[in-house]
């Protein structure tokens, strides 16, 4: 076809494809990021381990930031790694990947996984580290397969699903019965273990397809086979704890969903979520024997989590922060927390010297400037007496006013009175800026913070700044884990000798550009 368009043109080879072109296209992109990083004031980072095919591993990271409102996520590295994955090594390789893209300074918080050498990589790193809430709450569902009210009869189901799944009748019969019941022809699901809330989805989708599977047990191409083989027969307790089994773990599915499908689950949804499964998950009279172990099962593992002081007290500012949900803080010494940060960041901007510091630069301007006369007197082997008058370096004295300085002396009076003035005048603002964003009412769910805030930016200008940078702080993981899939694309069976770091580019330009 390209022969046919134009018999001139002549198509890059692989080798100028793979060592010119894809690099040169990696550099120009790579020194966007890197631009587009630097005019950004906060930067939260996610980051995660993967083993390709052909067993090398992976540590990718992954930059969020907001601009002009908007959530942006980068995909930073996906470096191979050939030592030991020690808390040091993992903190080592993290740190050289932020001190590359210029954003060391500029960390707000890091999102990873419960892993213990994550965890002791951040705190070399000295970063806020959030644990990915989607693994949380993994961790909280995968404790139902330890209770032996659940392992019974879940066994059945699941001796029936394998069965059915393994069997080209089964599957042949079973389209047959979903479609005579007008159900949705759905396959059936099998659990795993390491799959976040699997268990739940096999048994969802059971109780969708159970007049299918009850109408092809019966079947006689099926029915001596599954008798042949003793699979157990499932009685109505065994469907009814299916049920209660659903009703139960929904709002755990639907809470892993949010934080982990959403396209910006950010951390400020965390604590409300956690209260809602709290409620949710309280034992109450009249619950059954199954309802009241799950509910002690689940949250018996999730109240342990983000219960440490700096986390705890960081999600409450970001749940604060953000208008969707600032009515679920219970803690009313946020907001003096907020205000402290405000005006700690506002001094930070506009720090001004005082009249001692004033003083104190003239000194040392002096002490400059006497340095520098009598370096070329020595020179030119002459004194100047004008110097000799030049108070001594360590003096604070304040130099003799010049002309202009004398006849505007009111005038810089004024100004050295307002300046003592402006942190009370800051006070004041960021006062009325909190009493307004409290007053008003919490947003829609549906509603992007971060584009609330930016449209709020002259409302709220103080408040602004200090809600953004919490906003860009992830609820899970899951972006880094994400990348992991493209990887897989890149690093597959036919192309399983790809070197790393031409992975690592090719990566890099699929989920940048």
């Amino acid at each position: 076809m390209t022969k046919a368009l134009n018999p001139k043109y002549t198509p890059p080879s692989r080798d100028s494809l793979s060592n010119e072109l894809i690099p040169a296209w990696y550099k120009v992109e790579k020194s966007n990021v890197v631009f587009e990083l630097s005019g950004v004031g906060k930067v939260a980072i996610t980051s995660d381990g993967w083993t390709s095919i052909s067993q090398d591993h992976y540590l990718t990271v992954t930059a969020h930031y907001i601009i002009e409102g908007k959530m942006r996520q980068k995909v930073l590295r996906t470096k191979a790694i050939y030592t030991a994955q020690t808390g040091q090594v993992v903190a080592e390789e993290i740190g050289e990947i932020l001190q590359e893209f210029g954003i060391m300074n500029k960390i707000a918080a890091v999102t990873v996984d419960n892993a213990a050498n994550m965890d002791v990589a951040i705190k070399r790193l000295n970063f806020i580290k959030l644990g990915c809430f989607a693994h949380t709450l993994n961790l909280g569902a995968q404790t139902v397969y330890s209770l032996a009210s659940v392992t019974k009869w879940t066994a059945k189901i699941r001796g029936v699903v394998v069965w059915m799944k393994r069997s080209s009748m089964g599957k042949t019969v079973l389209r047959e019965k979903q479609q005579l019941l007008n159900l949705p022809k759905h396959s059936l699901i099998l659990d795993v273990r390491t799959r976040w809330n699997s268990l739940y989805m096999m048994l969802e989708r059971f109780i969708e397809q159970y007049p299918a599977i009850q109408a092809a047990s019966l079947d006689q191409r099926l029915r001596k086979p599954m008798e042949r083989d003793r699979l157990a027969r499932l009685t109505e307790d065994d469907f009814r704890r299916a049920e209660e089994f659903i009703h139960l773990m929904k709002v755990l599915y639907t809470s892993t969903l949010c934080v982990s499908s959403e396209k910006s689950p950010t951390c400020g949804q965390i604590l409300p979520i956690l209260r809602k499964l709290e409620k949710h998950f309280s034992v109450e009279e009249g619950d059954t024997v199954l309802g009241s172990s799950l509910k002690q099962a689940v949250w018996g593992n999730l109240s342990k989590r983000y219960q440490t002081d700096g986390i705890r007290t960081f999600l409450e500012e970001a749940t604060a922060l953000n208008p969707r949900f600032k009515n679920h803080v219970e803690d009313s010494t946020v907001w003096d927390r907020i205000k402290e940060k405000v005006m700690v960041g506002k001094l930070t901007e506009s720090e001004q010297p005082t009249e001692q510091d004033r003083g104190e630069e003239d000194g040392v301007t002096q002490q400059q400037s006497l340095t520098q006369r009598e370096n070329e007197e020595e020179e030119d082997g002459e004194e100047s007496e004008e110097e000799q008058e030049q108070p001594p370096p360590c003096s604070s004295k304040r130099a003799k006013m010049t002309p202009l300085e004398e006849l505007f002396a009111a005038e810089d009076s004024l100004k050295i009175k307002n300046l003592s003035t402006s942190t009370m005048s800051t006070q004041l603002q960021t006062d009325r800026e909190l009493k307004m964003y409290q007053d008003m009412p919490p947003t829609m769910t549906s509603d992007d913070p971060a584009a609330w805030w930016w449209n709020k930016i002259t409302t709220y200008p103080l408040l602004s700044e200090v809600a953004l940078s919490y906003l860009c702080v992830q609820a899970s993981s899951t972006p880094s884990e994400r990348v992991f899939s493209t990887a897989a694309d890149t690093i597959c069976p036919e192309r399983s000798r790809i070197l790393p770091e031409k992975a690592d580019m090719l990566i890099f330009l699929n989920k940048n550009c």
